[in-house]
């Protein structure tokens, strides 16, 4: 196997998980200047959509065979990161992408009743890791039986359910291009904002209330997600599972040292504890995916 055949899935993984890692913080600039976090979300994706469709112009031809998989797909790769960008936005990043990080255990069900997996040894371990970590990090003794505490680290929960289920689905559409599944993220997100965007209102008055600055900013977010959104599929193509679950929890690195010295946002020893057990759990996860079936 050539350097490069080495190197290009590991760059690919690294740098989407750098993105996801700081995202939320343009997107919370750009709700300060008065772009609200569906606004952005929708331009930005539809901007990456309209990249991917200048980068990938025969994604259209798979349409004819792409079937019921490839819409169960758009929408669970659709919230996915419409659902990450506002549990971003409106609660504590590092809380939200542990919640999110919860996704194995989610795969693991997903998986046996979607493709018929069972579990091993392995997948007991991540089960009892991520209930566990959850546990310890949403446990208020004054509210009773531990679950998320508002409406972002709901969302942020839901979105690791649905980031699940897309990976399984794309699993189960392996008739589906690197190409069509890329896209599909681009256009499952832009389609999930109308409904709210609809419901908000006021979309024509809007969109001239935007300033230049804030338009160089969306310009740039939906070029950085176009190409990161297909260095992730790159990788998740070409990577041993176990070696890409290691790379991608680098996000969480990421993500809690950017969110201290740009938000000021410090975890709890609570947090870090249920945090250990949570990518413990992740890392197993790639075994799991190794496993033979019994």
């Amino acid at each position: 196997m050539s350097s490069k055949t080495n190197v290009m899935p590991v760059a690919g993984a690294l740098t989407g998980t750098l993105v996801w890692g700081l995202i939320w913080y343009p997107y919370r600039a750009l709700v300060e200047g008065g772009v609200s976090g569906t606004l952005a979300t929708f331009i930005t994706y539809l901007l990456a959509m309209l990249c991917g469709m200048a980068l990938l112009p025969g994604v259209w031809r798979e349409l004819p065979k792409a079937g019921w998989w490839a819409v169960c797909l758009v929408l669970s790769a659709g919230w996915t990161n419409f659902g990450y960008v506002l549990a971003v936005l409106y609660g504590e990043v590092m809380r939200v992408l542990l919640l999110f990080y919860l996704a194995p255990l989610w795969t693991i069900l997903f998986s046996y009743w979607l493709l018929g997996e069972r579990l091993n040894r392995y997948g007991y371990m991540v089960i009892a890791l991520s209930f566990s970590g959850a546990v310890i990090m949403l446990w208020e003794p004054q509210l009773g039986f531990p679950l998320p505490q508002n409406l972002a680290e709901w969302i942020g929960l839901s979105a690791g359910m649905a980031f699940a289920l897309s990976n399984v689905v794309s699993r189960r559409a392996a008739h589906l291009s690197l190409q069509a599944k890329s896209y599909s993220v681009w256009l499952g997100t832009a389609l999930l904002t109308i409904p709210l965007l609809w419901w908000q209102g006021g979309l024509s008055e809007r969109l001239p209330a935007i300033d230049p600055q804030a338009w160089l900013i969306l310009g740039l977010l939906g070029i950085v997600l176009c190409c990161s959104t297909y260095a992730l599929q790159y990788a998740i193509a070409h990577l041993l599972a176990n070696r890409a679950i290691v790379l991608f929890l680098f996000e969480l690195v990421v993500a809690a040292i950017s969110s201290y010295f740009l938000a000021d946002e410090a975890m709890q020893l609570r947090d870090w504890l249920g945090a250990s057990l949570i990518v413990s759990a992740s890392w197993l996860s790639g075994k799991l995916l190794l496993s033979p079936k019994r």
